[in-house]
């Protein structure tokens, strides 16, 4: 049992919870939870660690999940697990897992292309809802500009909800030459915008389709905006104007998710 939190263990699992560069660099994130320790994919576990009262309480749970991996779980302290976790109430139970790296090819699903590409997405919290949403409403990938928040943040982990181990995330070093390739695939691109004319729910969804979803505070880049084929609107009552980023994304992935469904 690990009982100080000046191991060199510890000190790292710090270091990567604290730090987007120490994660990049071993290619890993934590994750942290009873949820994300069962869904984790045997495959890319790399590390557990648990807090000597929960295993004492879910020894059995910890014995399932790992059975048939290599990996064992190492124990801390409850003292020292509450040193290096990230959550204010913490569940007893952390992973380090292996970061997938995704083509821009998986992530844009083949015939039934349903993409959301993001623009500069800052918040933590709206790209894990954004990831775990997506998933919900049946999207092939998300593409991201080089701008957007680490997905692997553990704030915005927690908010996937295990989503980020089966969405396929690609990260675009140049978010134009993206939106071309996606053109020349033959899927149709639509921007969200204020500028739109046509609604979300006239247009046909049932085809390949991508949809731009901008910055919280400022929206779409005007050149990012311009590369879409399509610009359309979500209607608003009242005296609003728009909705969250992640709220826009959602209702523009189900809406895409129902015309589908009737086809």
């Amino acid at each position: 049992m690990i009982t100080s939190t000046g191991n060199q263990k510890v000190k790292r699992l710090v270091n990567l919870r604290k730090k987007r560069k120490a994660r990049d660099e071993e290619k890993v994130f934590l994750v942290e939870g009873i949820r994300m320790f069962r869904e984790v994919p045997a495959e890319r576990l790399l590390e557990a660690y648990v807090s000597e009262s929960f295993y004492k309480r879910e020894g059995g749970t910890v014995s399932r999940v790992l059975e048939g991996c290599a990996v064992r779980p190492e124990i801390l302290s409850d003292t020292v697990y509450d040193y290096v976790s990230d959550t204010k109430t913490p569940q007893g139970v952390l992973c380090v897992v292996r970061q997938k790296e995704y083509t821009f090819a998986e992530a844009a699903g083949g015939e039934r292309a349903h993409i959301l590409v993001l623009d500069n997405l800052q918040d933590p919290g709206n790209m894990g809802t954004v990831i775990r949403t997506a998933e919900g409403a049946g999207v092939t990938g998300i593409v991201m500009s080089s701008e957007c928040v680490d997905v692997y943040n553990p704030k915005t982990i927690r908010s996937t909800m295990g989503s980020v181990y089966r969405m396929p995330l690609y990260r675009a070093k140049d978010l134009t030459e993206a939106v071309r390739r996606m053109k020349e695939s033959g899927i149709h691109t639509y921007a969200a915008h204020l500028d739109g004319v046509l609604s979300y729910d006239e247009a046909d969804l049932t085809k390949p389709c991508a949809f731009f979803i901008g910055n919280e505070g400022s929206g779409l880049r005007e050149e990012v905006a311009a590369l879409a084929d399509t610009y359309i609107r979500i209607p608003m009552e009242g005296e609003v104007e728009s909705l969250n980023a992640a709220t826009a994304a959602a209702v523009l992935m189900f809406e895409a998710a129902r015309q589908r469904r009737q086809q």
